[in-house]
């Protein structure tokens, strides 16, 4: 399947700064606060529909350095479900490397802090979780179309 076209002005170094600072403060509020500020999203499909965000930390593959993002998260009994779609572009997210290469992560949610152990789901599992995600937050599926890879979905299990 061709992707479909992505707004030219997404892909601005403007923008990509613009996430970048976002993003940084997110991660702020959202420790200063424990998740009170900065752990939901209300932008796109979910402006009228908040979508829960969690921070994932991570170990860098090239620096070795730990690394915090924000991220839209599903929860999957005691699992927790991460989406690697970064807004539809042609690369997969640096987290989404970090994850494949130390898979021992940690995630905060709100107040609560746990080790966890992510792998890349499989082609059913993804098959499975990738209606619920979307239900959880419909801009998945154009951030889908908007691409040519197939999005990678994240399951961590808690160790």
């Amino acid at each position: 399947m061709e992707a479909s076209s992505r707004p030219a002005q997404l892909d601005s170094p403007v923008v990509a700064r613009i996430i970048r600072i976002g993003s940084r403060l997110n991660t702020r509020l959202y420790r200063l606060t424990r998740g009170r500020l900065g752990g939901t999203w209300r932008v796109g499909a979910a402006l009228r529909r908040p979508t829960p965000v969690c921070l994932l930390t991570t170990t860098g593959r090239k620096s070795g350095q730990e690394r915090t993002v924000p991220l839209l998260f599903l929860r999957d009994g005691e699992s927790i479900v991460l989406v690697a779609s970064q807004g539809g572009l042609p690369n997969n997210p640096a987290w989404y490397y970090n994850v494949r290469d130390e898979p021992n992560v940690r995630i905060q949610i709100g107040r609560e802090e746990r080790n966890y152990l992510a792998r890349i789901a499989g082609h059913a599992e993804r098959a499975e979780l990738w209606p619920r995600l979307v239900e959880m937050y419909a801009d998945f599926d154009t951030y889908a179309a908007w691409t040519d890879r197939e999005i990678p979905v994240v399951i961590c299990e808690p160790v």
